[in-house]
């Protein structure tokens, strides 16, 4: 098994991952409770994987626009 994170890699972790010092707070208040955490990480991936779905949405669309007024020229 891998050694421990320490709680400054931990948190510096979190903020790469996007997670708002509100998050962070919680996640390391939950440090000692992996299940709770691995739930906590859960939800955050999710509400990113979200925001990229919402992206590509919004790229699909401009694409679309894209190729019909290519296809006017």
């Amino acid at each position: 098994m891998g050694r421990a994170m320490d709680p400054g890699e931990m948190e510096q972790a979190l903020r790469d991952a996007g997670c708002t010092g509100e998050d962070i707070a919680c996640m390391m208040e939950n440090a000692g409770d992996p299940k709770g955490l691995l739930t906590l990480l859960a939800r955050h991936r999710a509400a990113l994987l979200e925001e990229v779905h919402r992206g590509e949405k919004k790229i699909d669309c401009l694409d679309y626009l894209i190729y019909q007024l290519k296809h006017q020229l």
